[in-house]
């Protein structure tokens, strides 16, 4: 079991100890309540803005450069992330450095100067960003089944946010969506590695009790429902067809994903599942193709994802399909379903190995809101999954009217729409 402490400062924020004394290094995390789901149409891109900004300048360090070379110097690992949900800033560096590490992360994300001509400059740098995935079709289909799945609401949003919009971000824009989501009561910090403990809650309250909380500003529950199968095309000049097909889930709070996760190995987990053995070995139609779920506040999916030559685009459809169905109609076999559970069980280990893996699986829950759980009791919940638990949630998720169908290639005036059928 993995030995944890969480604690909670007077201002409300959240703080997640993770001691592992064999480690050379630390990693430092904050996490905030601040992602795209919490924009509105007018400032979609902002949460992912902002965390850019945060890197740009302090008040002790007025530029990039004086933060890029603070972090260098002490030989660290570090960059932020935005997802639908949270933003993130993390830093990892050696033991022997762990309270310039605290100090520096501590200053990024609480002292921004966020200087208007340093706004305007990062704009072009964000159009490059949002650029760069446009040309990477294997991403982009991912963008282009979320807008089929959610439209116009932020769920269905690029986290980006589109190039129009981002140009109009003014400095007072930042002001307000940070003082609206940056607050005390919304903001976790983790610190997983062989960081000395003494005095270390004192040390970062030192640092973060001057985070103020405030009224936290919400988000929209997302609507989810469908009453057809649908398909959403992106005409793309590309070598080959990359798809993205798939069903409504449920949230992350719901005891069934474990069975999902489960199901998901089964389809597409590895190099021994059977979308792999079918699409990629049977029908050399593929160079890569797996399944997998995905979960968030209120919502999830489960889908399966490939880059396959255009002429076999049917074939590749028809075949997932029947697999989706094979689910749904058969038990899986003692056999299979021991080597899914493995596999997932071991992977899951695996992703754990690091100081930086092992904060964000707690970071990732504080931050969802979630109860924080040992990964043996995880792994417990997986090992207990049954055959009958597979097709049962099969049988709930996968109908023909729920069914999702996005593609990036070279299409014009195509459709799949008469082979969505299960």
């Amino acid at each position: 079991m993995q030995e944890f402490k969480r604690v909670t400062l007077k201002n409300g924020m959240r703080l997640i100890l993770v001691p592992r004394k064999q480690d050379l290094a630390t990693m430092v995390a904050v996490l905030v309540e601040a992602g795209s789901k919490y924009e509105v149409k007018k400032n979609n891109g902002i949460s992912h803005f902002l965390e850019h900004m945060c890197f740009k300048g302090t008040t002790k360090r007025p530029m990039a450069m004086d933060i890029a070379k603070d972090l260098d110097s002490l030989g660290a690992q570090y960059n932020a992330f935005t997802s639908h949900e949270y933003t993130s800033y993390y830093v990892k560096a050696r033991n022997e450095v762990f309270n310039e590490t605290l100090e520096i992360i501590a200053d990024l994300y609480l002292n921004p100067t966020l200087d208007a001509k340093e706004i305007e400059k990062e704009k072009g740098v964000i159009e490059g960003e949002i650029n760069m995935y446009e040309d990477m079709p294997h991403r982009k289909v991912w963008d282009v089944f979320m807008e089929l799945l959610y439209g116009d609401q932020p769920a269905g949003w690029n986290i980006a946010g589109p190039k129009e919009t981002v140009k109009t971000f003014n400095r007072e824009d930042f002001v307000s969506y940070r003082s609206n989501h940056y607050l005390a009561q919304a903001t976790s910090l983790v610190i997983a590695g062989g960081f000395n403990e003494k005095d270390v809650i004192k040390k970062v309250t030192g640092h973060f009790s001057k985070l103020e909380r405030g009224t936290k500003g919400t988000k929209k529950k997302v609507k989810d429902s469908q009453m057809r199968p649908a398909e959403k095309l992106f005409e793309k000049k590309s070598d080959q067809t990359h798809l993205v097909m798939g069903f409504r889930a449920f949230d992350t709070y719901d005891k069934r994903k474990y069975a999902l996760q489960v199901l998901s190995d089964i389809l597409g987990g590895g190099m021994s599942s059977r979308l792999w053995q079918v699409i990629r070995e049977d029908m050399g139609a593929a160079y890569y193709v797996n399944a997998s779920p995905d979960f968030y506040t209120d919502h999830g999916m489960i889908a399966m994802s490939a880059g396959v030559h255009h002429e076999k685009t049917r074939d590749v459809i028809k075949a997932g399909l029947k697999e989706f169905a094979k689910m749904r109609d058969e038990l899986v076999s003692p056999k299979e379903l021991i080597r899914a559970k493995d596999h997932l069980i071991g992977n899951f280990y695996l992703s754990l190995e690091t100081s930086d893996q092992i904060g964000y699986f707690y970071g990732g829950q504080e931050v969802m809101n979630m109860k924080l759980r040992d990964p043996k009791k995880i792994a417990a919940e997986i090992k207990a999954i049954s055959a009958n638990d597979i097709r049962s949630i099969s049988r709930q998720l996968f109908k023909e009217k729920t069914l999702n169908f996005a593609a990036v290639g070279p299409f014009h005036k195509a459709t799949f729409g008469d082979i969505l059928k299960l």
